[in-house]
């Protein structure tokens, strides 16, 4: 597997699967994001492969108690159809929801009630996620009530509601937090390119005179923000680059003395 597969392997679990970078910024925050996450995640790992026929149930030739389950056109197990394995098996969309939707009115309720959070966020970018969220587990949860509970009076109402919020959460995956479904597995190269470049030279702020980097890092940051047409060379021959976040604060708190010396008012 090798050191780099194994240190993978460890970002997934702890990064991906037990979103350890949340648990950091607090337990409850933690358990409301991992609820919605995990029930995300699992609703997509049953949903995309049915959609597609990878995974599908069928009755088992000669009963009408017994289902068969088929992986890629492979029959993998069968279960009895009044059975625990079916229970959970045919409801797993609506535990997912079910997390959904406690991990997103926990997280709904510190952005509706945090001075902070409120000072800073925005519907589209924020709130609307949630209420999507939320909106999609309530009405799929809703087909379920329909069709075992008020016998499908209320199916076309509550598919089109399903629908409907679905095809809203797929358009708005590019334009908000969304997209962290892409940006999180991509961010598991980022923890393992770290790790690796904290293994060699270190850059140092010549501000504060403490590392803050690796050298690997800035290197390639320099390279990248060249090639996007970014000039960050000082007069010295020296880069911005070079410098801390620290270091950074204080070379444009000098630049703002310089700027108040040159114009004689310092106030104002």
């Amino acid at each position: 597997m090798g050191v780099y597969g194994f240190e993978l392997a460890r970002h997934v679990v702890e990064d991906f699967v037990c979103q350890r970078f949340i648990f950091n910024r607090g337990r409850k925050r933690w358990a409301g994001h991992l609820l919605m996450v995990g029930g995300c995640l699992l609703a997509f790992a049953v949903t995309i492969p049915l959609t597609f026929g990878w995974i599908y149930f069928s009755m088992k030739p000669g009963t009408i108690t017994v289902y068969e389950a088929y992986t890629f056109g492979f029959k993998t197990f069968e279960f009895p159809l009044h059975s625990w394995i079916a229970a959970n098996t045919f409801h797993v969309l609506n535990w997912c929801s079910a997390a959904v939707i406690v991990g997103a009115a926990t997280i709904l309720r510190r952005r509706l009630t945090d001075a902070g959070q409120i000072a800073v966020q925005t519907f589209e970018g924020d709130l609307l996620p949630l209420l999507l969220l939320l909106a999609i587990s309530i009405s799929g949860l809703g087909l379920t009530l329909d069709y075992e509970y008020l016998q499908g009076k209320a199916h076309q109402f509550m598919a089109i509601s399903h629908a409907i919020t679905v095809i809203l959460f797929l358009v708005w995956l590019p334009f908000g937090k969304f997209f962290h479904i892409f940006q999180r597995p991509a961010q598991l190269g980022v923890a393992i390119y770290r790790s690796q470049g904290a293994l060699g030279e270190q850059a140092v702020c010549p501000h504060t005179d403490e590392p803050f980097a690796s050298k690997l890092h800035v290197d390639d940051l320099k390279d990248v923000t060249a090639q996007l047409g970014f000039d960050y060379r000082l007069a010295e021959g020296s880069s911005h680059l070079d410098l801390s976040p620290q270091g950074k604060r204080a070379a444009l708190a000098k630049a703002h003395l310089a700027a108040r010396k040159e114009t004689g008012v310092y106030f104002g």
